[in-house]
């Protein structure tokens, strides 16, 4: 432990960083697993590759939000995060399995939350994993439980939607101005990552504007609108869009019109991790992204 190093993220570390963050995600999942879960399984390579690229880019945005822990075996902690406006978000933190409760978590993402200083809210998606959430709660953060649903969606449950359109990089004033609205801060650059793996879609009427990504596998992977009935409108359009066997992660109970649309679809109901929060309520209408927030 003497040896150990709290420095700043490189580009040439994001390979060592994937490699972190996915053996002390699985380790966590297997730990975490109930019976009734699928069995946990490591990053595909396409999953690997988004991963980097995400991290990538936000060594380039924000260089003093991305950290490493290491010593003399090399790299053993990471964690990113970024400002976006008046907003601080944790992305990434992860220490590898057999080398927590050592004393490198702590001193990581006091790094991290440096960075963050000034910023009047704060926002990070939480895992189960209980050493993690005590030192979020410590550092401030209220913990809201979040809800996911998987499962077959049941196609003959899908309501016809209109007033959907396909998005673009022109869409991005009105997203940032939805966001601000919603979670004190618009995605700003990393609008132009997720334009360039994902799939956007929008409504804009005179009753309400929202929009929806869907990631690599057509699922859901942030939406914001503002008012319900517009968030619901785009919802049903990424379950009918999207695959049979489909997921909506990172629920929180101030988004029960998310549960209602999942429900109806027949998909099933759970809980696992938390959304952390400093000087923000939970955001809503709103689907947080578990990195990108």
């Amino acid at each position: 432990m003497g040896d150990l190093r709290i420095r700043p993220m490189t580009p040439a570390d994001v390979a060592d960083a994937e490699r972190v963050s996915d053996e002390g995600f699985y380790e966590l999942d297997m730990r975490t697993r109930r019976g009734s879960w699928p069995e946990p399984q490591r990053r595909t390579d396409p999953h690997r590759e988004a991963w980097m690229a995400r991290t990538r880019h936000l060594v380039g945005t924000d260089p003093r939000g991305c950290w490493v822990a290491e010593d003399g075996t090399g790299v053993v902690g990471i964690a990113t995060s970024f400002r976006r406006e008046s907003l601080w978000g944790l992305a990434t933190y992860a220490v590898l399995p057999g080398r927590q409760g050592q004393g490198i978590g702590k001193p990581l993402l006091a790094a991290a939350l440096a960075h963050g200083s000034g910023c009047v809210r704060g926002m990070l998606s939480a895992s189960a994993d209980p050493r993690a959430v005590r030192i979020y709660h410590q550092a401030g953060f209220e913990l809201h439980p979040q809800l996911f649903l998987t499962g077959a969606v049941d196609r003959t449950t899908i309501p016809a939607v209109a007033k959907v359109r396909e998005g673009s990089a022109s869409d991005i004033d009105l997203m940032d101005s939805l966001d601000r609205g919603l979670r004190g801060a618009g995605h700003g650059p990393d609008h132009e990552l997720m334009l360039s793996t994902w799939r956007l879609l929008v409504s804009d009427t005179s009753t309400g504007s929202g929009y929806a990504y869907l990631d690599e596998g057509g699922r859901l992977a942030l939406l914001a609108a503002s008012n319900r009935r517009t968030a619901t409108r785009l919802l049903w359009t990424v379950l009918a869009d999207g695959p049979a066997e489909t997921s909506i992660g990172h629920v929180t109970g101030a988004n029960q019109w998310v549960l209602d649309v999942g429900l109806a679809a027949r998909l099933r109901l759970d809980q696992e991790g938390y959304l952390g929060l400093r000087g923000m309520k939970p955001p809503a209408p709103y689907v947080h992204h578990g990195a990108l927030l």
